[in-house]
């Protein structure tokens, strides 16, 4: 958020992605050759390493079930864990610019209710309240 720091500065999520690095790099010569390479690695490495780790950990220490996980997974296997962390981080970070632009909450188990959510999503106000406090 402090990188960030007005979320209506991007139009859209997918570009918060761009901002952080965390889309590949293109190189283009005048022969129409176009390579996408690694992560541009654009602005700040802190927020960087802190969204690749958020990722690795749900990647490899989240127990429960959650669609960003499964979608990594899905990457992991047709190409490399860290591809797929990255991937992840990229995603991180467009949801939760998503969630801040509109106060929405994050469901990740489809399973879930519409009560189980409402219920989590009470508990998450009276924390912020708290902590506001």
């Amino acid at each position: 958020m402090t990188t960030i720091d007005d979320p209506t500065r991007f139009r859209r999520s997918r570009d918060v992605a761009a901002y952080f690095g965390l889309t590949s790099r293109r190189w283009q010569s005048g022969s129409s050759i176009d390579l996408q390479r690694r992560i541009s690695k654009a602005c700040d490495a802190d927020v960087r390493r802190a969204l690749y780790e958020a990722a690795s950990g749900l990647m490899t220490r989240f127990k429960g079930r959650d669609k960003v996980k499964s979608w990594g997974r899905e990457i992991a296997k047709r190409s490399c864990h860290r591809k797929a962390c990255v991937a992840v981080a990229r995603k991180l970070a467009v949801i939760m610019h998503a969630m801040w632009s509109d106060g929405t909450f994050y469901v990740g188990d489809a399973a879930m209710s519409d009560t189980d959510a409402a219920q989590r999503a009470h508990i998450k106000d009276r924390r912020l309240l708290g902590a506001q406090r």
